[in-house]
């Protein structure tokens, strides 16, 4: 019974545990420091007009950054994040779908039942017609 026991001392989460990470942490910080601070050293330093102007993905910029964005977009996005994360709200229930039996499985189809009336609420709005 002693060894059991001091085993389960052993096994315990101590500071001492945790050093060699803070160790390697210390390290890769280190080495990520030291590597960008030779190369900017390092490195060439050609500056043109070209280099100094702002990347717009290779398009030519022109007019104005703040000139108004429709809304779409947005709508979108938003949109788009809502229904992502309802979709992740099905992983707990995939993991334990046999422990939450029937209850759960009406759970799910009460929350499918929910997404889809929300889907078809926004279909039936037009939030996804690009034609305007």
């Amino acid at each position: 019974m002693s060894s059991i026991l001091s085993v389960l001392l052993q096994a315990t989460n101590t500071a001492d545990n945790y050093f060699p990470i803070g160790i390697q942490l210390i390290f890769a910080t280190g080495f990520v420091a030291t590597m960008i601070a030779v190369s900017a050293l390092l490195g060439p330093k050609r500056k043109t007009k070209e280099k100094l102007e702002n990347f717009t993905s290779g398009i030519e910029s022109h007019g104005d950054a703040r000139q108004p964005v429709a809304i779409k977009y947005f709508l979108v996005a938003i949109l788009f994040v809502l229904f992502d994360v309802e979709v992740i709200f099905f992983y707990p229930y995939a993991i334990n779908f046999r422990e939450l039996g029937w209850e759960g499985f009406i759970a799910v189809l009460m929350f499918v039942a929910f997404f889809l009336i929300g889907f078809i609420y926004i279909i039936k709005k037009g939030a996804l017609n690009w034609e305007d």
